[in-house]
Order: structure tokens, then sequence, then C-alpha cells
């Protein structure tokens, strides 16, 4: 009988343990589950107004460029009945390239780019190498005047420069005949010096805060103990600076060449100036805008303007990789 009961008991409790460890096993899993589905409705709440301004800002507008690169507008009959829309493949593609003009526009990016991008480059990676030295003074000077014209539109800024390049009202220019530098921004030979000019003067600043601000992260003990051990400033640049801001030169000429490629604003006002030699397809941006808004060729002007994205995405992707390789063999 006390055997039994003994038995009993123990199984009992047996059962009481089984019983309580699938509790806590369930209650410890239940919670995990949980957790984890509340983290990820939180992640997609929080997700959601950026996908949605993504999709509304660029995924829309570039399907719809690829689709209305399909399709043109032809005249039907004697064409009392209006322009009709129709099909056209990639033909508006084949007529682009087919271009003299807007394949001319890439030659002008071309020496664009070789003039702007080592200058762009070049010149805010010394600037800010010099701002950074112990031997800069007034730097919060310098560094607002560098970034100042950066804040002004590029619209506005390309006015100035006009009224600076025109020889009737520039006191530059006047300054330059009466040194017996005579020079015509608006000849087509000074239209892309003079452009270069008006984009270092906009973009340059911003580049300099850009290395600065890295130059800035550096542990400024490997920088004291260089000096201890007898390094100069140029030392200091090309051994220890410059090595470690490799990820921001990469960054800098990423956003150069896109911008060198995107170049708009500045011919476009350069072209309304007097005797300019820039045309209305000066470049391909230009090409583009002149289809749309001269022509009324909607078509040719998406299908321009998705080859301009696409020499863009191949560029950007050469840029990136040949960046990667460098910080990895560094």
């Amino acid at each position: 009988m006390t055997t039994e009961t003994g038995t009993s008991g123990t199984s009992t409790g047996a059962t009481s343990t089984s019983g309580t460890s699938t509790g806590t096993t369930r209650r410890g899993h239940g919670p995990g589950v949980s957790a984890k589905t509340r983290t990820g409705v939180a992640a997609g709440v929080l997700l959601a107004p950026f996908f949605v301004l993504f999709t509304v800002a660029m995924v829309i507008p570039i399907g719809y460029a690829l689709w209305l690169s399909l399709f043109t507008e032809k005249q039907s009959g004697l064409g009392f009945d209006g322009p009709r829309t129709v099909f056209h493949g990639l033909g508006n593609y084949a007529d682009a390239l087919g271009d003299q003009a807007f394949r001319d526009g890439f030659w002008v990016l071309l020496g664009y780019c070789a003039f702007y991008i080592p200058l762009m480059v070049g010149g805010a990676l010394i600037l800010s190498l010099l701002l950074d030295t112990a031997l800069a003074r007034a730097r919060r000077f310098f560094q607002l005047a560098l970034f100042l014209p950066h804040a002004i539109p590029g619209l506005i800024a390309a006015l100035i420069w006009i009224y600076l390049y025109t020889p009737q009202l520039s006191p530059v220019v006047q300054a330059m005949e009466a040194g017996g530098l005579g020079f015509d921004f608006f000849s087509s030979e000074g239209t892309l010096p003079s452009v270069v000019n008006i984009a270092l003067w906009e973009w340059l600043g911003y580049n300099v805060v850009i290395f600065y601000a890295s130059l800035q992260a550096i542990d400024r003990s490997l920088l004291e103990a260089a000096t201890v051990d007898g390094a100069g400033q140029w030392r200091l640049a090309l051994s220890i600076k410059f090595p470690l801001i490799r990820a921001s030169l990469g960054l800098v000429l990423l956003f150069t060449v896109i911008g060198s490629l995107q170049l708009f604003t500045e011919p476009l006002i350069l072209s309304r100036g007097s005797g300019s030699a820039v045309t209305s397809t000066w470049t391909p941006n230009m090409y583009a805008y002149s289809a749309a808004f001269e022509r009324n060729d909607y078509g040719l002007a998406a299908a321009a303007s998705v080859l301009i994205a696409l020499v863009a995405a191949a560029l950007s992707f050469g840029v990136t990789r040949f960046s990667n390789r460098k910080e990895a063999r560094a």
C-alpha cells in the first residue's frame, strides 16, 4: 500500500514536472516568436515611408521614361487628324545614337571630364589638407568662403559668371584686356574652360568639406607620434592622412563623375550669351531637353535620357570597382 502510494506520488510528481517543463518551454518560445514578429512589423512600418518615397520619386519616373521611349508620334493621312502615338520599339534609341549632335555631346563631356575631374578632386584634396595643417589660420573663415558658392543656386551662379564673362560689362575682362590678356569666354575655344570654371567655383567647397571632415576624424595620436618621429607636414599628408581618407576620395570621385554627366545648367545659360558657341545640343542633357521642349519629340528625349543614365551607371560601377580595388590593396 505504501509502495503504491509512493509510486503514485512519484508518477504524479513526474507528470507535474513534465507539465511544468512543457509550460516553461512554451512560455520560453512564445515571447521569442512574438518579439521577433513585433520587431519585423516595426521595421516594416519605419521603412515604409522610404520605400513609398523611393517608388514615387525614382521607380515610377524611370519606368515611365522607359515606357515613353518606346513610342513616337506620327501624322496620319494629310495631318488633319493630328499626331498619333504609335509603338516605335527601339527606334528612338537608334535615332538618338544615329544623330551626330547626340554623339558629339559625349565628346564634349569627355573633354569636360578631362579638365574638370582632376581639377576638382585634386584641388579639393589639396585645400582640405592645407586647412588641416597646423600652419593654417582662420580655418572657419576659409571654410565658409569655400563653401559659400555652393549655397548659391546654379542658375544664379551661371548668370553671375555670364556678367563676368561679357566684355562690355565685366571688370574682369576689362582688366585682362588692359594687361594684354585678351580672351573670349564665349568662343569655341573658350566655352569649355568657362563652363569648367563655373562648375569648380560652385562645387569645390562642397568636396573640401567632405575631405576636411574625414581628416578631422583621423586619430590625432597617430599624427602626434609621427611628428615626434620627425615627420613634416608633407610627410604626414602623403604617408598618413591620404591613405586614411581613401574612402572619402572614392566617394568624391564618384559624385564628381556623376555630376559631370549631368552637365546642363551652366552651358544652357552660356548659350544665351552674345556670340556664344554653345548650341542647344552641346551636351547630351541639352540634346534631350531640346528634343522634348523645342521639337516636342518626347520619345526621343526619353530614349536619350535612358542612354545617358546607362552611361552614368556604367561609369559609376567602374569608379566603385576601382575604388574598392584600391582599398583592398591598401
